[in-house]
């Protein structure tokens, strides 16, 4: 293993699976220029040294947060992740030659995580924002092994590549175009990044002609679900947090076949405003809205809707047309109260539970980067 990575380790993995932050040689979040040069060496780049734009609408503050936190979110899982393989713990033990060369891989990774964080935080600095995230303390449930680790790295990875569309978006109608490049950067190397997993999982680097768009709002209410505790208020982030949307037997990584098929979602609406008038109805005027590729958003009526426990905890069943759709890869679910949508920030407004992450692959390449052997 390069020695190298014995600097990037700034997160340490229990047993728990929760990663707990520590303070590092390379001194992230917070690095000095000497350890700044480390991770640009590491990352095979440096961070821009163009100056940045002469101002920011308040309404962009939030989009950069969101980034800023997803990016330590990120640096947290790799960090984790790098630990385990590289301690041999059970379920991430890799030949010699190919644990260092995955190890090579996964330290540029990180420190190209790293520089998309510390950019992020850069820029909330540089014009004052009130909060800058710090990295919180994590869990990764169902990261259990290497391949569902990578999985599900494939699937954080492709909503990242959606919410970064709607970033960029929301900056150009903020008006603060000179973001906007770096964003469309990032999204370019997250996209190599999301081949890379694939290909570790035996799928055709190239997901989808167009990748699945998503909502600043979904990604954030995704996160809170990795999120044990952090150093500062989160609801200072102004951004909505709707309650999670499980999709069963899809959890993490994990996938489903390409068909048409039913599919079963849980919801836990307690204390949610936009759910009361439907609590306890039987025959609910609910919708599954699924945002998959850049199709208009698709909505399915809920169906076989059943209410249990003391709480607003809702299970129910919506089709799934794969077909006609060809919803190959990520498709966002969420639940609604209405459908018919013309725009994806439309869905937001109507929202109550949200979001379902679903992968779906085809039948697998071939060959097998993680072979059963070498684990």
């Amino acid at each position: 293993m390069p020695s190298q990575l014995a600097f990037l380790f700034v997160a340490m993995a229990l047993a728990t699976g929760r990663v707990v932050r520590r303070d590092t040689a390379d001194g992230f979040p917070n690095p000095n220029a000497t350890q700044l040069g480390f991770i640009e060496n590491i990352a095979d780049g440096k961070l821009s040294n163009a100056p940045p734009p002469p101002s920011l609408n308040e309404s962009s503050i939030p989009i950069c947060q969101l980034i800023s936190f997803n990016e330590n979110f990120e640096v947290a899982f790799f960090s984790s992740l790098i630990e385990n393989i590289t301690t041999d713990e059970p379920g991430f033990t890799l030949p010699t030659e190919k644990k260092e060369e995955i190890l090579e891989i996964l330290a540029t990774v990180l420190a190209q995580e790293q520089l998309h964080a510390i950019d992020a935080s850069n820029v909330l600095k540089h014009f004052n924002a009130s909060l800058i995230p710090e990295p919180c303390e994590y869990v990764f449930p169902g990261a259990t092994d290497i391949n569902s680790s990578i999985a599900l790295a494939a699937t954080f990875t492709d909503v990242v590549l959606g919410t970064l569309q709607d970033a960029a978006e929301g900056l150009a109608v903020n008006g603060d175009l000179g973001p906007i490049r770096e964003v469309a950067s990032i999204i370019g190397q997250e996209g190599q990044q999301s081949g890379f997993y694939r290909l570790l999982l035996n799928q055709k680097p190239s997901q989808k002609p167009f990748l699945t768009t998503n909502v600043g709002a979904f990604a954030w209410s995704a996160l809170q679900q990795f999120v044990v505790s952090c150093p500062f208020n989160i609801s200072e982030i102004e951004i909505p947090i709707f309650p999670p949307l499980g999709v069963a037997h899809v959890i993490g990584g994990q996938t489903i076949k390409p068909r048409d098929q039913r599919l079963s979602f849980v919801a836990n609406l307690t204390g949610s405003s936009e759910a009361e008038q439907f609590i306890n109805e039987t025959s609910p005027d609910l919708f599954v809205t699924y945002f998959s590729g850049q199709l208009l958003p698709i909505s399915v009526p809920v169906e076989d809707v059943e209410w249990f426990g003391e709480n607003a905890q809702l299970r129910f069943e919506a089709d799934f047309p794969f077909e006609e759709n060809i919803l190959v890869g990520l498709t966002i679910a969420s639940l609604t109260s209405k459908d018919k949508f013309t725009t994806y920030g439309e869905v937001v407004e109507a929202t109550i539970a949200a979001p379902g992450l679903i992968e779906v692959t085809d039948e697998g390449l071939s060959w097998d980067l993680l072979s059963e052997e070498d684990l």
